[in-house]
C-alpha cells in the first residue's frame, strides 16, 4: 500500500511511523507512507494555504484550489509511477480520505476497507477547517475518529494510518488478530484454542489477558485459565467478551 499525507505540519509525523510495527511494515516494504508540506502547493511567495471565511467568522480556512493542486499532482505521479511493489492501476484502488470532525466515524470495519485499497491519500485538516468544496468534489469521504474536536487531522491520521497498516498481509501474524477487539468472525479463517471454529461480533471487545505472576497484591488470575481445560476457556471466554462489551460499549 501508498500512503500519502498531506499536511501543514509534516513534523508531526516523525517518530509514530519510524517505530514498532510500522517502521517494521515500511521496512519489509509492505507500505510505503510520504508526507507532503500542503504548502509546496501554494503559489505566492509566502507560501499561503488558508483565507478568510466568507460569511464572516472565526479563523482560516484552507483552500480548495491548494488542495486540489496537491492531490492532481499526487494522483498524477502514482499513476504514471512504474513502482512494481504498489502498482495503481485504476482509480478504484486509489481512496482520497479529508480527517474531518462532522466525517462518519471510524471504526474496525472501514479500517479493513482501507487496508485493501492500493493507494490511500490522507488530508488533514488544520486552522477552522477546509474549504468545504474539497469534501464536495475532491475527497471520496470524510471521517472522524470520535465526537470530539482536535487542533488539526495530524493525530486521526495517525490513527488510521496504524490500524489501517495493522491489517495488511504479511504486517502481523495472523493469529495476532484472530478474537482482538471489534474484529470480523473468525469463523472463516480463525480456530478457537480447542481447534472449533466460532463467531463473535464485530462490535465485541476482546477478552481479558493475563499474565505472571498469577498472584501479585492478592489479585489472583482466574483459576480456570490456569487449568489447561481448552472447552472451559473458550467459554469463560466468550462469557467475558459478552459482559466487557455490555459494561464498556
Amino acid at each position: 500500500m501508498k500512503i500519502d499525507i498531506l499536511t501543514l505540519f509534516p513534523e508531526m509525523f516523525m517518530g509514530p511511523f519510524d517505530t514498532s510495527m510500522l517502521k517494521k511494515a515500511r521496512d519489509n516494504k509492505l507500505v510505503e507512507i510520504n508526507i507532503h508540506n500542503l504548502r509546496s502547493w501554494a503559489t505566492d511567495k509566502h507560501k499561503t494555504v488558508d483565507d478568510r471565511p466568507f460569511g464572516g467568522g472565526p479563523g482560516m480556512i484552507i483552500r480548495v484550489d491548494v488542495v486540489d493542486r496537491a492531490i492532481s499532482n499526487i494522483s498524477a505521479y502514482a499513476e504514471a509511477s512504474v513502482d512494481k511493489q504498489f502498482p495503481i492501476s485504476n482509480k478504484k484502488q486509489r481512496r482520497t480520505v479529508l480527517l474531518s470532525a462532522k466525517g462518519k466515524r471510524y471504526d474496525q470495519k472501514k479500517a479493513l476497507e482501507l487496508s485493501k485499497l492500493k493507494h490511500l491519500i490522507l488530508i488533514a485538516g488544520h486552522y477552522e477547517g477546509v474549504d468545504e468544496r474539497v469534501a464536495e468534489h475532491l475527497a471520496d469521504e470524510e471521517i472522524s475518529i470520535g465526537d470530539y474536536v482536535l487542533t488539526g487531522g495530524e493525530i486521526p491520521i495517525m490513527v488510521i494510518v496504524d490500524s489501517t497498516v495493522r491489517l495488511i498481509p504479511g504486517v502481523l501474524k495472523p493469529e495476532s488478530l484472530i478474537n482482538e477487539s471489534f474484529s470480523p468472525s473468525t469463523s472463516s479463517k480463525g480456530r478457537s484454542a480447542s481447534g472449533r471454529n466460532y463467531r463473535l461480533p464485530s462490535t465485541n471487545v476482546e477478552y481479558p489477558q493475563y499474565t505472571r505472576p498469577v498472584n501479585y497484591k492478592g489479585w489472583n488470575v482466574p483459576e480456570i485459565l490456569l487449568s489447561g481445560n481448552h472447552k472451559e476457556i473458550e467459554n469463560f471466554r466468550r462469557k467475558r467478551v459478552l459482559e466487557e462489551t455490555r459494561k464498556n460499549r
